[in-house]
């Protein structure tokens, strides 16, 4: 059995995944580095909110930030997300046909 404390570093982990928005973070620094000043526009919300996120994956080490000048720039800070990531999708994946082929049957 693991050990408590690492259980719960672990599910503080994926709690901090578990949010559209926080995903929706993610996906769009993918690609790079990104300024919050194009971060917040591309999540269409508030910026509060969208700061309030940012501000959490920074905290439970997802993200990096630097700041330059009055810009704070974000990036991931361990790639190996996105693995974690499309092995959810993998499942989503599956569970959506299991869904579809018993509808098909019952319908």
């Amino acid at each position: 059995m693991k050990d408590k404390n690492i259980l719960q570093l672990e599910s503080d982990f994926l709690k901090t995944l578990a949010q559209p928005t926080r995903l929706k973070i993610l996906y769009f620094l993918k690609d790079g580095e990104k300024c919050a000043c194009e971060i917040i526009p591309e999540m269409k919300e508030e910026q509060s909110n969208v700061s309030r996120h940012l501000a959490l994956l920074r905290e439970q080490g997802v993200v990096e930030a630097r700041k330059e000048g009055v810009s704070v720039y974000y990036k991931i800070k361990d790639m190996r997300v996105f693995t974690l990531l499309s092995l959810v999708d993998d499942i989503v994946k599956a569970q959506i046909k299991e869904k579809a082929k018993l509808m098909k049957i019952l319908g």
